[in-house]
C-alpha cells in the first residue's frame, strides 16, 4: 500500500502553473523534493497537507482520498493525520516548550494525562527532555527546531511534512542536524516528505528524490540513480559538478556507447550505454567534472577518454581548487581537494591532459 498517491495534480497563480499535472507514488521512508526556487516542491508540499487547495486532481495518504477537486472531497489539514514543521518552525513565542509541543494534542480534546505523556515522549525523542518549561527565546535555532518536530511527531502522524525545516541554520549546525533528522524519523518509523533546493541535504537525508522545474516532474529515483543517470538536461546541470555539451552517437556496442563532441574538436568520448541510442542521433552528453584526472603529463597509450586541453586558470578556495581548462571551444571547471590524488598538475598554464572514466559520463537522448 503506497502511503501517499498523487494523481493529475494542478494548480495555476494567475500566470505562473505551480503544478503542471503531476502524478507519482511514494511507499516508505524519506522522500525529498528537490529544485530551485519557485519549482513548485513547496506548493506540492501545501497541497498534501491541505493549506492549499488544487485547481485539478487527487491526493491519497494511505489509500483514504484527502484531495479530490472532481468528487469535491477536501479533507481539513488538521484530520489528515500528518505533521507539518514549517520553515521558520512556526513557535508560539508566548508558550512554553510543552505548550507548544501539547498544542495539536489539546486542540484534539485528549485528557490532560495523556497530552503529558505523549508531549514528553516527543520531547525525549528529539533530546529536549528537562527543558519543558523553557521558551523559544531561550533556545537555540537547533532546539527550536527540535521543539517544532517534536510538536509533529506528538500527535503521531502517517506521514511527516518538513518544508526546509534546516534553512535557518547556520552551516555547521545545519551539517549536524541532517544526520540527527534523518536518525530520528527512522527511530520513529514514519515515513516523511522533505522540501529543499540544496541537493546535498536532498541526498544525505532522502531514501527517494524528486526532481522538479517549472510544476513538472522531471525525476523520481534513489539519489544515485539521479546523480549518475539524469534522465533530463536539467537535472543533469542542476544536480553535481557537471558540464553539459552536445554530442552525437557514432556507434552503439553492447554496453558502450561512442560519442563524438564537436565543441571538444571533434572528439570522441566512450560511455554507458543507453536505451534507444541508435548511431547518427544527437545527444546530449554529462559529464562530471569532480571526477575527471588532471595531468600536464599524456595518460597510458590507448587510453579511453583521454582529452587534451590548456589550463589557463587555477582558483583556489581554501581546500579546493578550481582547475579551468580550454579544449576546443569549450571551457571545463575541474573542482578538487588539495590532496586529490586524480590531479598531477604544476602551475597555473599550459598543455593539461584530462582522463574522463567512462562511468562519469552520462547521455541523454
Amino acid at each position: 500500500m503506497a502511503i501517499l498517491k498523487i494523481e493529475r495534480l494542478r494548480k495555476r497563480f494567475n500566470e505562473v502553473q505551480a503544478l503542471d499535472d503531476v502524478s507519482f507514488e511514494f511507499d516508505h521512508g524519506i522522500l525529498s523534493f528537490l529544485g530551485p526556487s519557485g519549482c513548485g516542491k513547496t506548493t506540492l508540499l501545501r497541497s498534501i497537507a491541505g493549506l492549499e487547495v488544487p485547481d485539478g486532481g487527487s491526493i491519497s495518504i494511505a489509500d483514504q482520498v484527502q484531495t479530490s477537486i472532481e468528487q469535491g472531497i477536501l479533507v481539513p489539514p488538521y484530520a489528515r493525520e500528518i505533521g507539518f514543521v514549517f520553515q521558520n518552525y512556526a513557535l508560539w513565542p508566548h508558550m512554553t516548550v510543552f505548550k507548544n509541543v501539547a498544542f495539536g494534542l489539546k486542540l484534539r480534546k485528549l485528557p490532560a494525562d495523556e497530552v503529558r505523556r505523549k508531549v514528553l515522549n516527543a520531547l525525549e525523542l528529539v533530546g529536549l527532555q528537562g527543558k519543558e518549561e523553557r521558551y523559544p527565546s531561550q533556545l537555540s535555532g537547533g532546539q527550536q527546531q527540535r521543539v517544532a518536530l517534536a510538536r509533529s511527531l506528538a500527535l503521531e502522524p502517517r506521514l511527516i511534512l518538513l518544508d526546509e525545516p534546516l534553512s535557518n541554520l547556520d552551516a555547521k549546525l545545519r551539517e549536524e542536524m541532517r544526520s540527527e533528522l534523518k536518525k530520528l524519523i527512522k527511530k520513529v518509523g514514519i515515513s516523511a516528505l522533505y522540501v529543499t533546493h540544496d541537493q546535498e541535504e536532498a541526498f544525505t537525508i532522502s531514501d527517494s528524490v524528486i526532481v522538479m522545474e517549472n510544476g513538472k516532474i522531471l525525476q523520481y529515483g534513489s539519489p544515485d540513480e539521479i546523480y549518475n543517470r539524469p534522465a533530463h538536461a536539467f537535472v543533469a546541470s542542476f544536480i553535481g559538478h557537471s558540464t553539459l555539451v552536445e554530442g552525437k552517437i557514432v556507434e552503439v556496442d553492447g554496453a558502450n556507447c561512442l560519442v563524438t563532441i564537436a565543441e571538444f574538436d571533434g572528439a570522441t568520448l566512450r560511455s554507458p550505454a543507453v536505451p534507444r541510442a541508435v548511431p547518427g542521433q544527437a545527444c546530449q552528453v554529462v559529464i562530471r567534472t569532480s571526477e575527471i584526472r588532471l595531468s600536464h603529463e599524456a595518460f597510458a597509450a590507448g587510453s579511453d577518454n583521454m582529452l587534451q586541453g590548456q589550463m589557463t586558470s587555477r582558483e583556489s578556495r581554501g581546500g579546493l581548487t578550481d582547475h579551468h581548462i580550454q579544449i576546443g571551444s569549450r571551457e571545463l571547471v575541474v573542482t578538487s581537494h588539495k590532496l586529490c590524488p586524480m590531479i598531477n598538475v604544476d602551475g597555473e598554464r599550459g598543455k593539461t591532459f584530462l582522463l574522463i572514466d567512462r562511468s562519469a559520463i552520462s547521455i541523454i537522448v
